[in-house]
């Protein structure tokens, strides 16, 4: 009796490591700030890759004007040692970005953390979000309101073998400052192959930041994406500015 139930423990343990093994990975996200002004947003996203388990740790510099990345300035660190951390990986990224960071003085403007809605979030709605831009009280300022729409588009170059189509998305905000609203934020006519081959998108939650009469709004999207062992998942920020 006691082998036949010391097999059976070894049998599960076997089984939950083969399930831990083929999960995919999801990386964390951290504000880097903004610039004074707030016409510059970073963050970074972080962790470890399924499959061949290196370390990795990325940086992102939004021009939120533009709301597109500031030329040359992506960081992008894959430390291919399985002996090597995420602490390694974060230190290579933080080091390659040190002359960004101090130009754009963005640990003197960390922004607030207005919403948060991670995956691991239970109760949080994928598609949508509600919030207020800054944590006071009494709160001077209406709530801004986004939702998400997941669209069918042709497959990219990358994924045709996988499938005929790709999904993108559509974020449009329906309520700003507590007025109705119909502002498209963003709307994806293709695909970009940096996304991977995506499988679905959650409003991730909304950073921001005031400066001058000048307020700049980053909300965060999770990309949920195909991985190499499971459903991998990365941040996009999408930017705007509201005076």
């Amino acid at each position: 009796m006691l082998i036949a139930r010391h097999m059976l423990f070894v049998l599960i343990a076997i089984c939950l490591a083969r399930s831990a093994a083929q999960a995919g990975e999801f990386a964390e996200f951290r504000p880097l700030g903004f610039s004074a002004d707030g016409r510059v947003f970073a963050f970074e996203e972080f962790g470890v890759q399924d499959g061949s388990g290196f370390a990795f740790a990325n940086r992102f510099f939004i021009d939120t004007v533009s709301d597109s990345f500031i030329p040359g300035s992506t960081v992008r660190v894959v430390i291919e040692d399985d002996t090597k951390s995420i602490g390694d990986a974060r230190t290579e990224a933080e080091s390659r970005s040190a002359a960004l960071v101090a130009r754009y003085d963005l640990s003197a403007n960390p922004g607030v953390i207005a919403a948060f809605n991670p995956l691991s979030e239970l109760d949080g709605a994928a598609h949508h979000l509600r919030y207020t831009p800054f944590s006071m009280e009494p709160q001077p300022f209406g709530p801004y309101e986004v939702t998400l729409q997941e669209v069918e588009l042709p497959s990219s170059s990358l994924c045709r073998d996988i499938a005929d189509t790709s999904t993108g998305f559509r974020l449009e905000l329906t309520q700003i400052n507590g007025r109705p609203s119909s502002m498209v934020l963003h709307d994806d006519t293709s695909v970009p192959q940096s996304r991977g081959c995506p499988l679905s998108y959650r409003i991730g939650g909304a950073i921001t930041h005031l400066a001058g009469g000048v307020s700049t709004h980053a909300v965060l999207v999770l990309v949920r994406s195909i991985g190499f062992e499971g459903e991998n998942g990365r941040w996009i920020a999408v930017t705007r500015r509201f005076e």
